[in-house]
């Protein structure tokens, strides 16, 4: 099981979207919640993939596949 395997859709979201660069601002207005919750989707994500920042987490995104990090091998279905 990879460690990505563990995080909800949501949070595979936010994870995704910091990839892109987006601010916890923009994220909430993206998923329709208040930056508290990304905060709180961000932390529960850090720890569970063993990550200490932002930084760390889109090089993790960008290691595993970048915008496809979430499908077996990267590839789409």
């Amino acid at each position: 099981m990879q460690p990505s395997d563990r995080l909800t859709g949501k949070e595979v979201q936010v994870a995704s979207l910091v990839w892109e660069g987006l601010t916890n601002r923009e994220i909430a207005m993206v998923i329709g919640t208040t930056e508290q919750v990304v905060k709180n989707y961000l932390r529960n994500t850090f720890d569970k993939l063993g990550v200490w920042s932002r930084l760390e987490l889109a090089l993790y995104v960008a290691n595993h596949g970048g915008p496809r990090w979430r499908e077996p091998n990267g590839v789409l279905p």
